[in-house]
This record gives C-alpha cells, structure tokens and sequence, in this order.
C-alpha cells in the first residue's frame, strides 16, 4: 500500500491563499526548529525536518505549486504516468503542459511540446545549514548530505540498455507531437498533441537500461563540501551551480540553494557589520571608573570606563564587528554599560550610602537638581 502524504500547505501550516513570502517564512521556522543538527538523535524531528523540505521545494516554484493545487501530490510526482499504466498515458505532468495542448488547438502553435528533445536544465535543490555565531562572522567549510538525482552511469543517461538502443520516433519523426487539422464551419482548425507512439518523448528506447528503468537518471546520496563566506548572516542564501537535480536530454544540472541559520551568541548580537554588547557594571565602577572585560569576536578585550559613568553609555569599538560580505574591512562594536544599584543592603551599609549622600549633596547630581528645580516651577 502506498504511503499516504500530507497536504503541503496543512506541513508548512500555512493557507491555500499563502503568498510566497508567507510560505518562505513558514518554511524557515520549521527548518530551523526540527533541523537534525539541533536535535540530534530525535528522528521524529528529522522526518518533520524532511517533510518540510519537500512541501517547500513545490509549494516556493510557481509551477509545480500550480500543478500541485490542480492535480495533487500526483502532479508534482516525476514517476506519475511512467510505465504507460495510469492516468495520463506514460508521460509525466513535469514535462508536459496541458496548456500547450490549449493554446496549439487554437492555433497557437507547438508551444513546449515542439520542443520536446530540447536540453532542458534540472531542477533547483534546497537545503539548509545551522553554523554558529562566530562561523557566520569569519566564514568556514561545512559538509552536506544532499539526494539528488544523477545521470545514470549504466546507459550515461540514455536510458536504454547498449549501445544504438534509442530510435527517433517513425510516427512523429522525432518532434514528441503529431499535428491534426479539423474541418470546422468556421474553417480549417489544427491541433497539436502528443505522439501515441512514444508518449511525447520523440524516442523510443526498444531495450531499457536495467539500472534506471529507461529514466536515464539514478538516485544518489552524495557529501558536499560547502564554503561560507564570512559576514553571511541568518537566512541568507548560498547558491552552488551546477549542483541540483541531473538536467534532460543533455543539458546542465540545476543548482543547490542553502540557506543559512545562526545560532545565537551568548552576549553578542548583530544589526548588519556591526555587533551590539550589553554589560552590566557596578555603581562604584560607574561613579570611580575601572578597567571592565568585553566579549568580542576576537575573544575578550580590555576596556577602561571613565569615571561617572551614567547607565545606558555607549562605547565604540572600531573594527570588531563583522567583516562585509561584499567588500573589505569589518564593521563595529557597539558596547552599553548598565548600571546595576546593589540591593539587599545590611544596616551598615545604608548608613554609610546615608553619610555618602549627606556629604555629597546635590552638587553630585547636576541633571536630578536642574529637573526637579524646573519641576517646582512648572504649573
């Protein structure tokens, strides 16, 4: 019994009526929620983590999504039709276009199918990648496990078993189509269809290929070395030409799109090239000044706050921030000291802040005096 599979649209949880955008987003959170490398041994997570993939890889191209709302899991299934058994008589909705059939019937012409023995470019692949923090900034070399399929090394992708096992169609001379014209009482009408004979293939291979049943291309499971360029940030995309799934009738392989996760870092965030730090300093650090330790992504540097310092004070750090993806340098660091008021005092200790306050008065505090001098005279 085949294995039943779930709506696309009820994997991702979006609606019908989701624009790409919605369903890009959609994809993304549950990628990163379920991704094997953040769960690892949780084979339930992997499956979700798969499923979202595939529900992604028709639901973010125009034209499989369309096929895929018209004829189901069906019209996106590149086996549906193989074997001549089947709705649709042998051929594959991937590469046949019931609105070529429309628009030639009418006179428009062979359209696609005219065109059946031409290279046609495989399809795209996606993936994603988890990296860390510091990765993201300064780049690395990660490996992949990617399926896609290959050109069959059996028959090099000709689908027939030997040599001289593939002839060009006698009935449609190698076109996929065959042409009719119609009398009608508005005149002559021609339409266009796909050949009974080959299927719309333009081929005939008299002796499949025992590896790839005739298909010409074969499933692999390969490993991938993938370059990340340092400055990429979270949800960015790599592209690798030529890396997807085999191409048709000879022409190139699609390519592999991944997109990128960051794992978050536990003091440091970013706003583009630049990193932003919040650090917590004490009242007397703050009011006397003293040498505080920073976290960067070079490691922990030395910074010296100045005397009265105020709470929310931000420093710069030239050149510590994330290096440009496009362009030479790096960006900044941006660090916010926070004042902490210490809590829990014993009575010792409030009578000496008491004294403190006494002796300093309000010459200390020249904005709390100018404020509550204004307040007074206000209305």
């Amino acid at each position: 019994m085949a294995e039943t599979k779930r709506d696309y649209y009820e994997v991702l949880g979006v609606a019908k009526s989701a624009t790409a955008d919605e369903i890009k987003k959609a994809y993304r959170k549950l990628a990163k929620a379920n991704h094997p490398d953040l769960n690892p041994g949780d084979t339930a997570a992997e499956a979700r983590f798969k499923e979202a993939n595939e529900a992604y890889e028709v639901l973010s191209d125009e034209n499989k999504r369309a096929k895929y709302d018209q004829f189901g899991h069906a019209g996106v299934d590149p086996n549906f039709g193989a074997g001549g058994g089947g709705f649709g008589g042998g051929f594959g909705f991937e590469d046949f276009d019931l609105g070529d059939i429309f628009g030639s019937f009418f006179g428009g012409g062979g359209g696609r199918a005219s065109n059946r023995n031409a290279p046609r470019q495989g399809e795209s692949l996606r993936a994603s990648l988890v990296i860390s923090f510091e990765e993201a900034a300064f780049g690395c070399e990660k490996e992949i496990s990617l399926t896609r399929s290959e050109k069959c090394p059996n028959c090099n992708g000709s689908g027939a078993e030997g040599e001289g096992g593939v002839e060009t169609c006698p009935n449609c001379h190698g076109t996929g189509v065959i042409k009719t014209t119609h009398r009608t009482p508005f005149g002559a009408m021609s339409s266009t269809a796909a050949c009974p004979h080959c299927r719309g293939e333009g081929k005939i291979i008299k002796n499949p290929c025992k590896k790839c049943h005739g298909s010409g291309k074969v499933k692999s499971t390969r490993k991938l070395k993938v370059n990340v360029p340092a400055g990429i940030d979270d949800g960015q995309t790599i592209s690798l030409r030529g890396e997807g799934n085999a191409g048709t009738n000879g022409g190139p392989n699609g390519n592999l799109l991944i997109t990128v996760s960051v794992r978050p870092h536990q003091f440091l965030t970013r706003d583009g090239t630049s990193i932003l730090c919040e650090v917590p300093i004490t009242f007397t650090q703050a009011a006397l000044g003293a040498e505080i330790e920073v976290p960067t992504l070079d490691g922990k540097v030395k910074y010296t706050v100045p005397e009265g310092t105020q709470t929310g004070t931000v420093f710069r750090l030239r050149g510590k921030g994330v290096p440009n993806l496009h362009a030479a340098g790096r960006g900044d660091q941006f660090v916010r000291v926070n004042v902490e008021i210490p809590k829990d005092l014993n009575g010792e200790q409030k009578e000496l802040l008491q004294k403190f306050a006494e002796s300093l008065g309000e010459r200390g505090y020249k904005e709390h005096k100018s404020f509550f001098d204004k307040l007074k005279k206000s209305k």
